[in-house]
């Protein structure tokens, strides 16, 4: 992603704007070795313009992974009042498309793991990590309850698991065709579902 510019452009928009570019390349490049000259110069803006606004490099990651994590964890969590499991296991796969909006950068900028251990860069993308992961516990446990009645922590933990793999799968499918448009994913996601529920 190029930007032309921000002159003009109100505070609030251009920090949006930023926001983009450096979620690209923190998503592109990982924590350790994304550029602030890169984001800078992509944004047409002056690196010291990202120092006021963000206060450091630091700071600016903190604002892309904030933006990224509120967005996909309000979405899931929405997609979780859906009733009936087949049924929300699509809307939240649709939900975190839809929250990517028409990318998987903010995905990967939350699922990135470059940031050493420890520091404010891991806890901040450990957070939105663990935020997620609680949501998918809680659907996978509907699930096992629902269809197999009391579970096992072993049970929980492999569903849990499986879970994960399949949404990873989609993002890093995605990301391998960045030409499809999230309704497109979305499309292709229904036609998943679908197919393990109804097998041949």
């Amino acid at each position: 992603m190029t930007l032309a510019g921000t002159k003009g452009v109100p505070r609030a928009e251009r920090e949006q704007q930023i926001i983009d570019v450096a979620t690209a390349e923190f998503a592109e490049r990982g924590y350790a070795n994304a550029s602030l000259v890169e984001i800078a110069a992509a944004a047409g803006i002056s690196k010291p313009l990202i120092y006021t606004y963000f206060g450091s490099r630091d700071g600016l990651h903190a604002a892309c992974v904030q933006r990224a994590g509120e967005q996909l964890v309000a979405a899931v969590t929405a997609a979780q009042q859906v009733q009936g499991t087949p049924q929300r296991a699509l809307a939240t796969l649709t939900a975190i498309v839809e929250a990517l909006d028409g990318g998987t950068e903010k995905w990967r900028v939350l699922y990135d793991f470059t940031p050493p251990k420890p520091s404010a860069a891991y806890d901040r993308t450990r957070h939105y990590q663990q935020a997620l992961n609680a949501l998918g516990s809680e659907g996978v446990a509907e699930v096992l309850s629902e269809r197999s009645g009391p579970m096992s922590a072993e049970s929980h933990s492999l569903l849990l698991a499986c879970w994960f793999s399949v949404v990873s799968a989609v993002i890093d499918w995605w990301t391998e065709h960045p030409d499809l448009t999230a309704a497109e994913i979305t499309h292709h996601c229904h036609q998943l579902v679908t197919a393990i529920q109804n097998p041949v």
